[in-house]
Formats: C-alpha cells, structure tokens, sequence
C-alpha cells in the first residue's frame, strides 16, 4: 500500500555516480552503493526514491522540456520546506543543490515520510467503512484548514509571496499561461475567462496556501492498518470529528496526517482561491462519467464528503455560505484545465514520452464543460 517506487523511465535517469559523490558530501553518515527508484505518480516535477545502505531519501527535480517561467523552483520549494519543519507536518529538509553538474538542474534531498498515500481508488485490503471513509475526509480538510490558520510572517515567509491583488493576478496569469500552452485539439477557454474576470470577487485575507493539496498530495497514518474485510452486515462505530473511530473499545481507527508533500505551488495569497482549487479535483460519486473519468482520489467512496460539504466544514464558524464560493470553484476548474494543459504542452511536442500523459486534451475539454456547469451552478 505505500506509493511503491520503480526503475526510472526512459529519458528521466539520474548521473549515479555525480550524484552519489554530492550526497555523501553534503550529508554526513551516509555509507554505501546509492540505489535510485522513481516515484511513478507525479505529473510534474519529477521524485525519486534514493536508497544508500539503510538510509532512504526522496529527491526532488524539474521535468525535461519546456517550463512555466516562474514553475519548478526548486530553492523555493527547500526555503519552505525549512520554514514548515516542525510547525507542520512536512519532510525534513537534507539538501539543496544549484549546480548543473551534478543532475543538470537545481534540485533538493528530503526524507522519506511513510506513510499511506491515497490515489484515484482506496487499496482493495484497506476496509473502511463509510463512517470511516468521513472521518478520513475530515481530517484532510481540517488539516488544510491548519495549514491556513499558520502565522506565515512568524515562520519567516513574510516575502514569500505578493496577496495584494492575488485573485486577478491568478484569473490573469492562469488565462495567459493557458493561452501560450494551449494546442489545436483542445478547448479556448474564452468564456470561462470572461465569466472569471466579471466576477471577481474582493479579496478575502492572505494565508499560506499550497495550491495543490488534494489526497495524493498528502501521507496519511492509519492506525489499526491493515485490518480484513468486515462483513457487509457488521455495524461500524461512528467517528469523532478529529478522525477516530468509537465503538466500545473494541476497534479505534485514527487518522493522523504525517506529511503534506509537493509544494512547488505554494506561496501567499487568498486561501479561498486555494480551496477552489481543492474542489476541483472533488469528483463526486453521482458526477457525470466523464468527470469520474479525471478523478485523481478517492472522493467518490461510500461515506465521502460531498463537494458541498467540503466547503460546509471548511467555512464552519465564518460568515460564509457556499454559494460564496462559487467563482473559487470555476477557478480551480479552469486553473486545473491550465495545469493538464502546460503538462499534454509537453508531450504533444515531444517533450515528454510519459504515456500517461497522451490523453490529458481529453481531461482539458472535460474540465472546460466542468467550468461552463459550474457557471451555471452546478456542483456545490
């Protein structure tokens, strides 16, 4: 059940030998033959597993071929990984390297946090009852909340980013970005963009925001794991709001996130634009086929919050309703049509022979009809 590694895919190996001298020279202790595997799942910057004798690392770099100006920092990502250690839960930070001799392009060393991460299905042996499953969406959104609650000036990352005018920067750079990437086979996105820029919303305060958090970008701690199958007749105890199970002592199952990965996005703006970005990756269980089809997590399991419900415990206390948060929504769409799209940019010229990524204009034109429904008000 963890996020197994493989060998690396063709065009995307590592130099062994530079970079087997650079780390046992940056981080002291560690003794023997480095082994490299790749993380298979990332659609973007890419993740290895990094093995030297009993010691296991994961190393972050960019992708080959053609590259959002401001995307991919791999300094970025290490400053804040060093400023989260041990205020939220993040892999600790071993080493930064900015010299193109060693891989080719800057990139970092962190540790391996393990932990259980979740992809487009639950596992077959992980036997979660629907109360379960709930609990398990709660604590993923109760911990995006923590994330938005951090004093980020405390943490030192007073300049990490600009939150005056964060909204019509992002509906103005995500239309541009998508505009220089778009190819023939894909949607325009034009009245999607009209509908953002007529109804942008005031700005709604500033937080540190990772503009990618959804299931697979984050480790969970499951405990009792692994446990059989229960019987389709046999009651589940209900679960409290802090993700553990109830139920006369018998079974405790908790929820415990342990890490939050893959920050490459992150910096400080409106945290409304960044649960907008959430919900578009919330495909529910009675969405059309066509959006299940694009489903990244387990979002669509018996007992899964629905959309609504997200934004319901996320603005839980505040003056907001969810209809507040419809342009949040039709932006996360239409920001993750610009994302699919600067990665199918990549494979459509040849820059990227990922197979995964031969059929993302499909995922870009299904987004787009996604958009256009939301507009209309359909999913929250």
């Amino acid at each position: 059940m963890n996020d197994a590694a493989r060998p690396p895919r063709p065009g995307e190996e590592l130099d062994l030998p530079r970079l087997e001298g650079y780390l046992k020279e940056a981080i002291p202790g560690l003794s023997g033959t480095l082994e490299v595997l790749q993380f298979p799942s990332g659609h973007s910057n890419l993740t290895y597993l990094l093995r030297v004798g009993d010691t296991e690392m994961v190393l972050r770099r960019p992708p080959r071929g053609k590259k959002p100006k401001s995307g991919h920092d791999m300094h970025r990502e290490w400053v804040l990984l060093n400023a989260l250690h041990g205020a939220f839960p993040v892999p600790k930070p071993l080493a930064y390297c900015d010299d193109p001799a060693v891989l080719g392009a800057p990139f970092y060393v962190m540790e391996r946090i393990r932990g259980l991460i979740l992809r487009r299905d639950l596992p077959p042996d992980l036997a979660l009852s629907p109360a379960e499953v709930r609990g398990l969406c709660e604590r993923l959104i109760d911990t995006h909340r923590r994330l938005h609650s951090l004093d980020y000036r405390a943490l030192g990352l007073g300049d990490f980013g600009r939150p005056e005018g964060y909204v019509r920067r992002q509906v103005e750079g995500w239309a541009r970005r998508y505009r220089d990437a778009r190819t023939p086979n894909v949607p325009d996105f034009e009245e999607v963009i009209a509908w953002l820029e007529a109804h942008m919303p005031p700005e709604r305060g500033a937080a540190l925001i990772h503009n990618d958090y959804r299931f697979d970008n984050v480790v969970f701690e499951i405990s009792p794991f692994p446990r059989p199958a229960q019987a389709p007749d046999t009651p589940s105890p209900p679960l409290t709001r802090e993700g553990r199970g109830t139920g006369g002592g018998e079974r405790s199952t908790t929820f415990r996130v342990v890490g939050v990965l893959d920050w490459e996005l992150a910096t400080i703006g409106d945290p409304l634009m960044d649960l907008g970005a959430s919900l578009a990756y919330w495909v529910e269980a009675d969405d059309p086929p066509e959006m299940q089809a694009v489903r990244l997590g387990p979002t669509n399991a018996p007992g899964a919050l629905t959309r609504r419900e997200v934004v319901q415990r996320y603005i839980a206390d505040t003056d907001l309703t969810a209809d507040d948060l419809r342009f949040y929504f039709v932006y996360g769409l239409f920001r993750l049509a610009g994302i699919a799209q600067q990665i199918y940019y990549r494979y459509y010229h040849g820059q990227s022979r990922d197979e995964r990524f031969r059929h993302f204009d499909k995922a870009v034109a299904e987004l787009a009809r996604a958009a256009r429904r939301a507009m209309e008000g359909w999913g929250l």
